[in-house]
């Protein structure tokens, strides 16, 4: 969706408010792909603050579903954004400016890019079913939430192999 601002970029001290359904049903980076199964509005004020400049901001609650990092069951991941943007007109952009919003189209704020950009900003670094999950066992897969599976999960250093070597060599059987 899109939301025209050529009136607050050209009108000094205006001010408007829209109230927008997110169209976007899912999120998609090189994490994987996302259901959004429960989205608020999205909440905009958007304020004049100069020539050719409006101030953005707004809010909007999103549940995603995810996987945990550790044991690969699926939780909900709530993320409460609040958000604070300056944009500008097309007219003031300079040639030199690389930070150029991809979520501008000339006078318009493209509502559902600019919300993914905001979820890629705040997605969290690691998604966990609970703080101490134990995640799944690497030798036989069983998630160790549920069920210890009584593996031998013991892994030698390296380091020490030589040794290992040795005192194995000098053994009596």
């Amino acid at each position: 969706m899109l939301i025209n601002l050529s009136d607050v970029l050209t009108s000094e001290g205006k001010v408007e408010t829209a109230v927008v359904p997110l169209e976007m049903t899912s999120f998609d980076s090189r994490l994987g792909s996302f259901l959004i199964q429960e989205s608020s509005p999205v909440n905009f004020t958007f304020t004049n603050i100069g020539v050719d400049e409006a101030r953005v901001e707004g809010n909007v609650k999103l549940t995603f579903q995810a996987a945990c990092d550790r044991c690969l069951t699926f939780v909900p991941v709530i993320l409460e954004l609040e958000f604070e943007r300056v944009v500008t007109s097309p007219g003031k952009a300079t040639e030199d400016d690389e930070d150029t919003p991809d979520y501008m189209e000339g006078y318009q704020l493209n509502v559902d890019t600019f919300v993914y950009n905001e979820i890629l900003i705040n997605w969290p670094v690691k998604i966990l079913c609970k703080d101490d999950c134990k995640g799944v066992c690497p030798v036989c897969g069983q998630n160790r939430n549920v069920k210890e599976c009584g593996c031998d999960t013991f892994v030698p250093d390296p380091r020490m192999a030589v040794i290992g070597d040795i005192f194995n060599a000098n053994k009596e059987v």
